[in-house]
This record gives C-alpha cells, structure tokens and sequence, in this order.
C-alpha cells in the first residue's frame, strides 16, 4: 500500500504542477490586452475495487457501503474565463474594444480560416489596410478596410460603422462596417498566441453579425479591453496551490517512511 501511496501522491503532485504553470501564465499576462484569464480543473482518477457496495456479507445481509481506494488526480481541463475586462482609455482612433459577447476578425497569413481576437489595438499598413499590432506585420482585419491617406479624422461608433473625413471637409462620410464573429462554445476556441484564436469541431460554427446584433457586443473607439485577471485572486490561488503541493510531498515522505520501517523489521 505505500507504494501506491508514493505513486497517488506524484499524481497530485504534478497535477498541482500544470495548475502552477496556469497561473503563472495569468500571472505573466496580467498587463496583456484582452487577455482571458484560465483554470485547471481536476478530476479523479479510477478506483480500487476491494468490495463494492451491496456485496454479500458471510451472515447472507448486503454491505450499505464498499470499500473503494482512489488512485489519485489529473487534470481533466483548462478553462478560460471570458468575462469583461476594464476599458482603458487611450484616445487613439484605432483602438477598439469590445463591450459584450463577441470577437475581431483577423487575416490568416496561411491563407486559411481567419483568426479571432478580442484585442483591439489597430493600426495602419503602408496600404493603408487597418491591421492588428505592427503596422508592417500585423493581421489585417477583416472584412478587408482600407483608410485613405488624406483622411483626417476617423469615428468608428458603436454599431462598427467608420466615418472618415478628408482635409477640406467639414462632415464625416459613412464607409465601411467592422463586423464581429461569436461562437457558441467559446472554450472550443484553440490559443494560437499572438492575442489569437482559431475555431474548431468543439468552438461550433463561426456567426457573423454587425456590432450591437442581437448576440453580439458592441464596439468602443479610443480604449482597450484589459486583461481580466484579478492578482489578489491569482495570488491566493497560488498560496493554496503551493501548499497543497507541499501536503503531497508530505504524503510521499510519509510513504517512504512507512516503507523503511516495513524494510527494518527483520534487524
């Protein structure tokens, strides 16, 4: 029994480890925008029948109860959490941020199925395409939206359709439209880094609609989405993580020494 108990203990031990790691992963992105926060859950593992339930005691009466032995823990998932996190003004014209349920599309420099982002810190290519992140290597947003070079100003409301206005115009000419995609099980959604996602089987069918669609968010110029991860909560969760890995390293001493004494008993 020891040494299960060796092996049981090492399950909880690296799964605590891979939970260390999700939190230090929040930890690090803490300042990244629109970053979602995760968590690990657990699950137990399969267990050692020595008598289950119901079975016939020697006197022909049913045991209430059995007696199962667990054989320890995994990780069965890890799990973002896509609550709203804080605007932060910047003034600047081509910072969006969404406000409410839905994601940005961005180009696939592959060539295949666009990426999502819930970033919104555009800029403009030297074609004047608005792109995510640098304005020579970003993702180009999509649908495709080009800006003219002589436009001087730009407002983008709340329904995603940009106005421009050129040197020498006094009103603000409608244009294109941003649309949003949203997902019915954004969790299926797979990180690709680079503030990314790429659909999947699991994330459901990509729908797309029009900023303030019924089902969709709606977009505000001059800010962007914080991250969601709260430090005091990341903080307290990685006291209890350490601690619950240092209770299983307990357990590993405790069946080591168990051992030694059953290796002992014949001096």
């Amino acid at each position: 029994m020891s040494v299960q108990t060796l092996y049981t203990a090492a399950t909880g031990m690296e799964a605590l480890e891979t939970k260390l790691d999700v939190i230090a992963n929040n930890m690090a992105n803490i300042n990244t925008t629109a970053f979602k926060k995760d968590r690990a859950n657990f699950e137990d593992l399969f267990y050692r029948q020595i008598r289950e339930p119901g079975a016939v005691n020697a006197d022909g009466s049913r045991t209430p109860t059995g007696i199962e032995v667990g054989l320890g823990v995994r990780v069965s998932s890890t799990q973002s959490d896509y609550k709203q996190g804080a605007f932060q003004t910047t003034e600047n014209a081509l910072d969006l941020a969404i406000e409410g349920n839905g994601f940005f599309q961005v180009q696939n420099p592959n060539g295949g199925d666009p990426f999502y982002t819930r970033a919104g810190n555009f800029g403009i290519n030297a074609d004047g395409e608005i792109v995510l992140g640098s304005a020579n290597t970003g993702y180009r947003l999509e649908p495709n939206i080009t800006i003219a070079q002589d436009v001087v100003e730009v407002v983008i409301s709340s329904d995603g359709v940009i106005q421009t206005r050129t040197a020498g115009q006094t009103d603000l000419q409608p244009g294109e439209q941003i649309q949003l995609a949203t997902f019915i099980n954004p969790d299926g959604l797979i990180k690709m880094g680079d503030n990314l996602y790429s659909a999947t089987i699991a994330s459901g069918p990509v729908e797309i609609g029009n900023p303030g669609d019924p089902g969709f968010g709606q977009v505000r110029q001059g800010v962007l989405e914080a991250s969601n991860v709260d430090p005091v909560t990341e903080l307290i969760d990685l006291i209890t993580t350490q601690r619950a890995f240092e209770l299983n390293s307990q357990v590993v001493q405790a069946g080591d020494q168990i051992m030694q004494v059953v290796a002992n008993i014949r001096r």
